[in-house]
């Protein structure tokens, strides 16, 4: 008995597109004090106390910046995390 010829209706060739990815900017804000924000960044973004410092310097004298770039599920849950703790923060797409 002959064997029908089935064709995948289904593509099977590799067609993953790279994420896209996203930033969280965090803009200065006249109410939070310095040491405040660097609290935030070590709980929030998980980095060290310098690391998180030297963001807050750059917010200060630049008004904002970019503190963490990535997959937009995990900016979303970070730039959410750092409003809770009343930061400015927003998501833009990476260029």
């Amino acid at each position: 008995m002959a064997r029908p010829k089935i064709k995948p209706e289904v593509s099977t060739e590799n067609s993953a597109k790279a994420e896209r990815r996203w930033n969280v900017i965090v803009r200065n804000d006249p109410v939070n004090f310095m040491g405040y924000v660097v609290v935030a960044f070590v709980n929030v973004l998980r980095i060290p106390h310098d690391a998180a410092k030297q963001l807050m310097r750059l917010i200060h004298e630049e008004g904002r910046a970019t503190v963490w770039t990535g997959g937009r599920e995990r900016a979303e849950m970070l730039a959410l995390e750092l409003q809770q703790w009343h930061l400015d923060a927003r998501l833009e797409p990476d260029a």
